[in-house]
Parts: structure tokens; sequence; C-alpha cells
């Protein structure tokens, strides 16, 4: 996945915005304000940072070796998963969307609904991991 597929993939769910609150090369994606992926747009390889359930972060590090705990974040709840090729892009689509529902699903409940919302005015929903 290059940076364009990247972006793309995470500007199509509803809610997102991007910003660069953290210098000029540090993209940030956020849901209803909260932050669910976060790359250097500089960076080679290209790497992003994603939420993780703790549990599942752990099984991600040890089955591939371009998942690491979190640069520069809570290694508990975030891995930087390098965009080498060495995942495939359905891979890494499954964890963005993880990342994504998991901020969802810590929303408060009117922003919750807000989200709803403009999903059912036409934007996509987020793709559900199994």
């Amino acid at each position: 996945m290059d940076f364009r597929a990247l972006r793309d993939y995470c500007t199509a769910r509803p809610g997102v915005t991007e910003e660069f609150p953290f210098g000029e090369t540090t993209l940030v994606f956020k849901v209803m304000g909260k932050m669910f992926a976060l790359t250097d747009v500089k960076a080679l390889p290209l790497t992003v940072n994603l939420k993780c359930d703790p549990d599942l972060a752990v099984e991600l590090r040890e089955r591939y070796p371009a998942v690491r705990p979190g640069y520069h974040m809570n290694k508990t709840h975030w891995n930087t998963v390098e965009l080498d090729g060495s995942l495939s892009v359905e891979e890494v689509k499954k964890m963005i969307d993880h990342s994504y529902e998991l901020v969802v699903g810590g929303l408060p409940k009117r922003a919750q609904a807000a989200l709803n919302s403009k999903a059912s005015q036409g934007q996509p929903q987020a793709h559900r991991q199994p």
C-alpha cells in the first residue's frame, strides 16, 4: 500500500478528517476529532500508526515482522505498521478498519449517532473486521 492508497482508504470513512497537529510531515487521521491513524508523509519505507486492541496488538506483532509497538505512542494500544509490501493490502485494510472501529466504539453515544447519520447520508460504512 502506498501513501495515496493509505490516505484514500482512511479518508473514505464517515466523519474522518486529516490534519498536521505534530508538524508539517505527520499526517493524522481523526474520526469525530479522535485520532485513529497517523503517518509521516516523508518516511521511507512508509509506516502508519494504528490503534489496536492490546491482545490483538501482541498477536499481530508476533505474526508479522512489519508490525511493531507504536512509535512515540502508548505501546499497549498502538502498533506501527511498516508498509513495505510484506503485508497484503487486505491485511493492512483490516488493521485500519479495526483502528477506526475502536475509536468509534469509544465515542460518546451522541457522537456515534452523528456519525451514523453521516453514514446514512451516502458516506461509505467502515468494513467490519471478522
